[in-house]
């Protein structure tokens, strides 16, 4: 018989959810921009498929992982799909992650040179640093850390999402939404991630799954069971999905000003109180810090143990790679091309894992037909 859960345990999971999915991307509102708010209305339809999804990936990857215990996170990927494609997902979403990284670097530039007019470097330094320190501490403590900071900022950016909205709910009709959406289109200003909604949703998940399945496998191994593994991936997939809503509006209310910004959430910020937009930017870098975290310990504890000097030394490596490329590359399009073409190949293994839950319902049900007596069937 299965533990009870732990709802300290379950926040936890949750939050490290939060933290790893909120990055660069979501805290500066670049990511919800490009994959929701530029489909004006139907964003919010593709934020409500990305909940859905994100419930059954989250929750999925952690059951399977306390399941399983695998040896390394990233075996997860030879369970849905087998030893050969599984060691392809593998090797992808571990230079996926490492590119993710750089864009975390590159938002944390933008970000202080956007607020506080400081060159590119300093803002990419101060998170490839933080992210250096605290991977050498292990994961059990990068969960304790990232678990309490995710749930943080996304209360705080549902609560400017909110302000904006209430500031401005008369720009969200669709006389003033539609016109704004067609005309920014038109000038270029607008990036979108896809050509229609719900294949954005689709991709946004995508992206988000390669980097969840190492982690979340991980993580899953040390739940106390499978109901308290899913009750976090639930909780988590909610919190976040319902930040995306909310925020999503905040930004259509403001998108004539929004759109063409490098940290749109760093506008709607400013336009609740310019004061409260100097504590915002320090709490969208606490956001790029809680995801570059994890992405960075997820790539060299693919390939080395943690705790060793060889973990160590490649950890250090690749925080300083990542630095110099990602003061270099301007941050809206790492956004945009990184997690657009990573996406969709998430999205196949959606795919797979929807096919292998739906084959194995069905051989269990035909498993119990089976066992029946003849007159029972």
């Amino acid at each position: 018989m299965e533990k009870e859960i732990n709802l300290k345990t379950v926040i936890m999971f949750a939050g490290a959810i939060i933290a790893f999915l909120i990055g660069s991307g979501f805290a500066t509102g670049q990511e919800v921009l490009q994959y929701f708010a530029a489909y004006g209305y139907w964003g919010i339809a593709g934020s409500l498929l990305t909940l859905l999804l994100l419930i059954y990936v989250c929750s999925s990857f952690l059951v399977v992982g306390h399941r399983e215990k695998f040896e390394k996170g990233n075996d997860i990927y030879k369970y849905y799909c087998g030893e050969k494609l599984g060691l392809c997902f593998d090797y992808f979403s571990t230079i996926f992650c490492f590119m993710s990284f750089i864009v975390m670097v590159a938002g944390a530039a933008a970000t202080m040179k956007q607020h506080y007019n400081t060159p590119l470097i300093l803002g990419g330094l101060i998170i490839a640093l933080l992210s250096l320190v605290t991977v050498l501490t292990g994961l059990s403590k990068i969960v304790e850390i990232v678990g309490r900071v995710g749930p943080t900022i996304v209360i705080i950016s549902i609560v400017v999402g909110v302000m904006s909205i209430l500031k401005n709910y008369v720009n969200l009709g669709p006389e003033t939404v539609i016109p704004s959406l067609e005309s920014l289109e038109s000038s270029e200003k607008l990036v979108k991630a896809s050509s229609s909604w719900y294949l954005a949703a689709f991709s946004y998940v995508g992206f988000c799954m390669l980097w969840l399945a190492g982690f979340l496998a991980s993580l899953g191994a040390k739940a106390q069971s499978s109901l308290e593994a899913k009750s976090g991936g639930i909780l988590g997939g909610i919190m976040f999905s319902l930040a995306v809503v909310v925020v999503t509006l905040g930004l259509l209310s403001s998108i004539n000003t929004t759109a063409g910004t490098q940290i749109p959430m760093l506008y709607l910020a400013n336009n609740v109180h310019p004061l409260f937009s100097s504590v915002f930017a320090l709490i969208i870098l606490a956001g790029i810090y809680s995801t570059a975290v994890p992405l960075l310990w997820s790539v060299s504890a693919r390939f080395t143990k943690e705790n060793t000097s060889s973990f160590n030394l490649l950890t250090l490596s690749l925080a300083v790679v990542g630095f110099f490329i990602g003061v270099w590359l301007p941050f809206d399009r790492l956004v945009n091309i990184v997690y657009v073409i990573n996406g969709y190949f998430g999205g196949i293994l959606l795919i797979i894992m929807f096919y292998r839950s739906i084959n194995k319902r069905l051989g269990a049900k035909e498993e119990v037909s089976t066992s029946l007596p003849t007159e029972d069937r």
